[in-house]
């Protein structure tokens, strides 16, 4: 069933964004602790088979970015849900800690709740440039500051095996 406004166009939840809610539901809350409210999906249970379980996570949430950018997301929106898809896979590839951080931290659930905001509220408008900017001035001074540790480690361990000799 299609939802229609007052001018018979069609509404943002339309039927690939009922197929988008349902996969956020299933990667992110199908499941719920006995006794307890607290709630998980797929994407943490995939976090346990390495490198496979953590690319197919990825592939699914990048699927709900593409469908909701094809449905008017704006590009601000989109770079700020990939942004949360990168954290999820980046922190969630990190064995032991990665799979804690899959049960609690929901980068699908938190893209749905965005792509609402965008809709109802307006939010998230205009172009992503300064969010990609800003993100690759982070990765530089990162990059800047790990050789620079390298570098530092480089230095103290010449001079451990200079003292030796």
């Amino acid at each position: 069933m299609v939802e229609y406004n007052s001018r018979y166009t069609r509404t943002p939840r339309s039927e690939k964004l009922k197929w988008v809610e349902h996969m956020v539901k299933l990667m992110d809350n199908q499941f719920r602790f006995p006794g307890t409210n607290f709630r998980f999906g797929l994407d943490p249970i995939l976090g346990f088979i390495p490198v496979a379980g953590d690319l197919a996570s990825f592939a699914v949430s990048a699927t709900i970015v593409m469908t909701m950018a094809r449905h008017g997301a704006s590009n601000k929106l989109v770079v700020l849900m990939l942004l949360n898809i990168a954290l999820d896979t980046i922190i969630g590839s990190i064995p032991i800690l990665g799979n804690i951080f899959d049960f609690f931290f929901k980068a699908n659930e938190r893209n749905v709740r965005m792509m609402r905001e965008h809709y109802e509220e307006g939010k998230y408008q205009g172009s992503g440039k300064n969010i990609i900017i800003g993100v690759g001035i982070g990765i530089l001074v990162l990059f800047i500051l790990l050789i620079w540790a390298l570098w530092e480690l480089a230095e103290w361990a010449y001079h451990i095996i200079a003292d030796l000799f």
